[in-house]
């Protein structure tokens, strides 16, 4: 898994942290799998006397599925590789990098129209 982890780690951009509204990459060795999750909660296990928090996720697939795993710290950042059941996974924040918006050659969006005098905000006293 630590081989996978790597070559992962070569072909996408992670986060260090990972929280609620992150994108996350979660994979597993058997079966060998990659999917993507939404974290929509992350919130401390009060069962437990260790750190472990109870992550929720949205698994980004047809139809989307929610899972809560608890897990450490280090787990959900991608710090540890983890198991469950004895199959090794490995979850961490994907960083999306933003492409700048296209311009028209005029400057202005094409989709915008040109404010009207009819379409003008008024201060009604």
């Amino acid at each position: 898994m630590d081989t996978f982890v790597a070559e992962l780690q070569k072909l996408i951009s992670f986060k260090d942290t990972t929280g609620a509204g992150d994108i996350v990459l979660l994979a597993s060795r058997d079966p060998q799998m990659i999917v993507y999750a939404l974290v929509t909660n992350i919130e401390p296990d009060r069962s437990r006397r260790e750190a472990w928090w109870n992550v929720t996720m949205q698994i980004l697939a047809v139809p989307p599925r929610e899972v809560v795993w608890t897990l450490r710290e280090p787990q959900f950042t991608g710090q540890e590789i983890f198991t469950f059941g004895g199959i090794a996974h490995f979850m961490k924040a994907v960083r999306f990098q933003s492409a700048p918006l296209p311009s028209s050659p005029s400057g202005t969006d094409r989709r915008e129209k040109p404010a009207s005098p009819g379409n003008r905000l008024r201060v009604i006293k």
